[in-house]
C-alpha cells in the first residue's frame, strides 16, 4: 500500500484524480438509515412480512458493530495520498464540504422521526399493531444514538474551520448529544494538551475505557468551561454572557429538546437523554483509542515536545475512513487541524492500529481483550521503554514492576 501511495503522490497534478470523490456520499448512509428502515418496514408490512420489522430498528448498531468491521476487513487499508500539487485545489473544492453539510439536515430528520416512533400509539400504516415494543424502542434509541455519535465527528470536522457558518453548524450538530462544550474543549484544550497526562481526552496505559469515560466526560466539561471563562474575562464580558460558546451551545440543546418535548410529549425525554449519553460515549470510545498510552516527552526547558505523528494511533482502513471523514488519519489532523478531511494524508512514523476504528470501538468495551491487543503495541512503539509511556498513575508502580522498570 505504501508503494501505491508513493506512486500516486508522484503523478502529475493534471493526471491525479480523487478516487474517493463520490465515495464520501456513502457517509450519508447512516443518517438516512432510519428513514430507509421505516420505508422497508412499510414495504414488509404490505407484503405480509411484518415479523422481520423489529430488526430494522437496530440498523445503527448493526452497521457500526458488524457491517463496518466486516467491510474494513474485506477492503483493507487505503494507502492513497494526494500529491502536494493538488492540495490547494482539493482543499478549495466546495463539493467536499457540501458532503458534510448534508449530514446535518438528515440527522435532524432522523431525530424527529425517532421521536415520532417512540411516542406513536398507532403504527398500523407500518403493519404494526399499536406502537413499537420495548425491544424495538431500545434498538431505535441506540440507532439514533449512533447517528448522534457520528454526528459529533461531523461537528469535529466543521468546528475546526475558520468560517462562521461551519462553526455554527458544528454546534447545531452537537445539540442532539448535549455535547456542545466539545466545540471548545477539543479545539482549544485537547489539541494543546494531547498525549500528555493533563489531557482528559488522552487515555493512559493501563486505564480501562470504563475508568476513562467519566474522567474524559467530566474533565472535558470542566476544561471547556474554564477556557470560556478565561476568554470572557479577556474580552471584558461576564461568564454568563451569550457570547460564551459553552452556554450558547447548551442553549441549542435545551431549545432542541424543549421543542421535541412540546411536540411529542414528555414521554420522549428519557429516550432523548439515553441516546445523547450513548452518542457521547461513542465519541469517548474513539478518544480512548486515538492516543492510548502515547506520551509527548518533556524537553530540557520542561515543556512538552511538539505534537508529532508518533503521538496518535492511526488506521487507513478505507471503509471506516469514508464514514468518519478521514478521522483515522489522525496524525495529519493534529499536525494540520485546519486541513479539510479530503486532503488528510497517511503519515510516516505514525503508529497504526490493527484495524479500523469501528472494529476497535468494540474492543474498548472489553478491557482484557483491549489490553491483549494494544498494550504490546504501545510497548513496541517505544522500543520496550515503559518509562516513555503515558501510564495510569493509579497503576504506575504495578505496571513498572511488571515490565522490569523502577
Amino acid at each position: 500500500m505504501a508503494s501505491t501511495a508513493l506512486q500516486e503522490s508522484q503523478l502529475p497534478a493534471e493526471q491525479w484524480r480523487d478516487r474517493k470523490r463520490y465515495l464520501w456520499l456513502v457517509g450519508l448512509v447512516l443518517p438516512i438509515s432510519l428513514p430507509m428502515s421505516v420505508a422497508l418496514a412499510w414495504a414488509f408490512g404490505k407484503l405480509g412480512f411484518s415479523a422481520v420489522t423489529p430488526a430494522l430498528w437496530w440498523v445503527g448498531p448493526i452497521l457500526l458493530y458488524v457491517l463496518l468491521p466486516i467491510l474494513d476487513l474485506f477492503f483493507g487499508p487505503d494507502g492513497h495520498n494526494p500529491p502536494d500539487e493538488v492540495m490547494e485545489r482539493l482543499e478549495n473544492d466546495k463539493y467536499y464540504r457540501y458532503c458534510t453539510y448534508a449530514f446535518i439536515p438528515l440527522q435532524m430528520v432522523s431525530l424527529v422521526l425517532a421521536c415520532y416512533l417512540w411516542t406513536a400509539d398507532n403504527l398500523s400504516w407500518l403493519g404494526i399493531d399499536g406502537g413499537l415494543g420495548i425491544v424495538s424502542k431500545i434498538g431505535l434509541t441506540i440507532t439514533i444514538g449512533v447517528v448522534g455519535g457520528v454526528g459529533i465527528n461531523t461537528a469535529h470536522e466543521l468546528g475546526h474551520k475558520r468560517e462562521d457558518l461551519e462553526r455554527w453548524l458544528s454546534k447545531i450538530t452537537l445539540a442532539q448529544t448535549l455535547y456542545g462544550h466539545f466545540y471548545i474543549e477539543h479545539n482549544r484544550g485537547h489539541h494543546v494538551r494531547v498525549a500528555t497526562p493533563e489531557d482528559p481526552a488522552s487515555a493512559r496505559f493501563g486505564e480501562s475505557f470504563w475508568m476513562f469515560l467519566p474522567r474524559s466526560m467530566f474533565g472535558s466539561l470542566k476544561s471547556a468551561w474554564e477556557l470560556e471563562k478565561t476568554r470572557m474575562q479577556r474580552i471584558n464580558k461576564t461568564t454568563w454572557s451569550l457570547h460564551n460558546d459553552v452556554l450558547n451551545a447548551w442553549i441549542m440543546s435545551i431549545v432542541l429538546f424543549g421543542a421535541l418535548t412540546a411536540v411529542f410529549g414528555w414521554q420522549v425525554l428519557p429516550f432523548l437523554i439515553i441516546q445523547a449519553l450513548y452518542g457521547a460515549s461513542l465519541l469517548e470510545s474513539v478518544n480512548y483509542l486515538e492516543h492510548y498510552g502515547l506520551l509527548r516527552q518533556r524537553t530540557e526547558s520542561g515543556r512538552y515536545e511538539r505534537c508529532a505523528p508518533v503521538h496518535s494511533w492511526n488506521s487507513d482502513h478505507i471503509v471506516t475512513n469514508i464514514f468518519l471523514y478521514h478521522l483515522q488519519r489522525h496524525s495529519d489532523h493534529h499536525a494540520n487541524p485546519l486541513r479539510r478531511y479530503q486532503t488528510l494524508r497517511s503519515m510516516d512514523g505514525a503508529p497504526n492500529l490493527p484495524s479500523g476504528y469501528a472494529t476497535l470501538i468494540t474492543l474498548t468495551y472489553l478491557p482484557p481483550l483491549w489490553r491483549k491487543v494494544m498494550d504490546h503495541r504501545v510497548i513496541e512503539h517505544y522500543g520496550g521503554d515503559i518509562t516513555a509511556v503515558n501510564i495510569d498513575p493509579r497503576k504506575r508502580d504495578q505496571i513498572l514492576a511488571r515490565y522490569g522498570a523502577r
